[in-house]
């Protein structure tokens, strides 16, 4: 079984210490059903209330040999200051009582308007931890992409040489609480809230009012790199025809530049899944295989023995990156 081995919490986790009411384990799961890539993610309380500031090393001390009866130079390393903004992503519900009320179960009724919201605001989520831009967007936070926006970014964004307007990314990110991981507000809760508001009097669309359930859903998320070596990405794959499509000799490159913790995770759309495991049904591929779920149960595709893992909110529309 491959676990995240981190003194970070993944929301799975969360949910396990939850009072049992079923509350917090009903949102994990239609979470995690599909979006992936919030299953694997370690979230960490920023240092701050919407913001959290650290630093990043940029230089470190290399050390000389000296000869005897010498000395050797002092030395130090260098850092620069990072700031990760957090982002309130929020809906609201509200439904007419006499319509609740008149279904046979209201409070079943209820679960499954919640559990749209749920599967919703996950969605949005996922792309925005992959796509979300505060430069941009200042109320989101930034997101693995926007690090990653061009070839001469840095060594981990590698070009497949696509130019057309179908081209998609690969993104590899080893989740640690000292290489990247999500961010939640100090003195606050982790993972999407659902607040439960009982009735209340709202307003229509031309201001009358009438008597509604009303339901807040609020996720207060951001995402922080320390090392830089921890995010990858493969960008400019054509996602048709047979030329600049997914090489696999570009993602060996990319693992063997990047940090190689417990905490890795190959990210892919529909698209690319599908030529993967097409592959992996050669018998002569040595790269793909098949290995333990992360949970323990059922299997999970690899590369070179780190799990892939699908999330279809990275686009097939990406725009050429220079």
């Amino acid at each position: 079984m491959t676990t995240l081995t981190t003194n970070g919490l993944r929301l799975d986790e969360v949910a396990i210490r939850k009072a049992p009411d079923g509350s917090m384990n009903a949102i994990v799961d239609a979470l995690m059903e599909e979006n992936q890539i919030i299953e694997d993610a370690i979230w960490r309380e920023a240092n701050d209330t919407f913001s959290n500031k650290g630093t990043r090393w940029v230089k470190e001390p290399s050390g000389a040999f000296r000869k005897l009866n010498k000395g050797s130079t002092f030395e130090k390393g260098e850092t620069v200051a990072i700031t990760d903004t957090i982002g309130i992503l929020e809906s609201w519900s509200e439904n007419d009582i006499k319509l609740i009320d008149a279904f046979p179960n209201p409070k079943q009724a209820r679960n499954d308007e919640a559990m749209a919201f749920v599967r919703g605001l996950g969605k949005t989520m996922a792309s925005s931890i992959i796509y979300s831009n505060t430069i941009t967007t200042p109320e989101q936070f930034t997101g693995i992409a926007p690090r990653l926006a061009s070839i001469a970014a840095s060594d981990n964004v590698i070009n497949e040489g696509g130019t057309g307007s179908d081209l998609t990314s690969i993104f590899v990110v080893d989740w640690a609480i000292d290489r990247a991981h999500m961010l939640f507000p100090k003195n606050s809760k982790v993972g999407l809230q659902h607040n439960d508001l009982g009735i209340e009097t709202v307003k229509d669309s031309d201001g009358n009012p009438f008597r509604a359930y009303v339901d807040q859903f609020v996720w207060d998320a951001g995402f922080t790199v320390k090392n830089q070596k921890s995010i990858g990405r493969i960008a400019n794959i054509e996602t048709s025809g047979s030329t600049n499509i997914f090489d696999e000799d570009n993602l060996i490159i990319l693992l063997n530049r990047m940090t190689k913790g417990p905490g890795r995770r190959i990210y892919v759309n529909e698209t690319i899944m599908s030529q993967m495991q097409i592959r992996l049904k050669d018998k002569s591929n040595v790269n793909f295989s098949k290995g333990d779920g992360l949970d323990g149960g059922g299997n999970v595709m690899m590369f070179n023995m780190v799990p892939i893992r699908q999330v279809d909110k990275i686009i097939d529309t990406e725009a050429a990156l220079t």
